[in-house]
């Protein structure tokens, strides 16, 4: 249920650099429509924001240690849970943008933006809207309009993350060894792991394997 008007939104703020959420919060902290209800600094804390405090819009990093930023939204959006999801990242690479809209989230901006674009987007996310920043929007756009001279996703229910997690598995790589080439802990793996037999429906790691190849992936 999205606030009604003149309602408040409440935020929960995600982000591994604490200067950044700092400065986030205090350039948030006089809107009056907005109120700051949690900071997590990774993905796991923010999943566990999220129960504690029911917000109605997220906004969170992409890169994080522990569980990263599509990886929370991913499993957000995937269990029900209500606050939309708005990615606040540096990174504005064809790969980012897609897992994020991949796993669900309403709205993607630079960290670039000014305090008045966040809250508009803040205000757009929780009526129901998307919203993207400038940069970004035309990535989208030129994306969309390249998609149908792309071959198809052998796995398209999984993040961008998680396929290239799963090519990995399937040359035979353990947990530790995938986390050191992708430079993510080895957490971070493990639960991308747990997602891919989950959404997959496979029992097992050799079943993931099995499949990953079946499907052309990790020869």
């Amino acid at each position: 249920m999205t606030p009604a008007p003149g309602e408040v939104v409440r935020v929960v703020i995600a982000d591994d650099h604490p200067m950044f959420r700092y400065g986030l919060s205090a350039a948030l902290d006089d809107v009056e429509r907005v109120v700051i209800v949690g900071e997590a600094t990774d993905g796991d804390h923010l999943l566990r924001l999220v129960r504690a405090h029911d917000p109605d819009v997220v906004l969170t990093d992409l890169a994080m240690p522990t569980l990263d930023g599509v990886t929370a939204v991913d499993r957000l959006v995937a269990a029900g849970d209500r606050p939309a999801c708005i990615v606040l990242t540096m990174s504005e690479q064809d790969d980012s943008v897609l897992g994020a809209l991949r796993a669900g989230a309403r709205g993607y901006l630079l960290k670039g933006a000014d305090r008045d674009e966040i809250v508009r987007a803040i205000e757009t996310v929780a009526a129901g809207g998307t919203v993207f920043g400038d940069r970004v929007g035309r990535r989208v756009t030129e994306l969309a309009a390249r998609r149908d001279q792309q071959a198809p996703r052998p796995f398209p229910e999984l993040t961008t993350r998680e396929t290239e997690i799963l090519g990995l598995v399937a040359t035979g790589l353990d947990n530790r060894s995938i986390g050191e080439s992708l430079h993510l802990a080895e957490k971070t793996v493990r639960n991308n792991v747990a997602s891919i037999l989950t959404k997959l429906h496979l029992r097992d790691r050799a079943a993931a394997v099995a499949t990953a190849r079946d499907h052309g992936l990790g020869a």
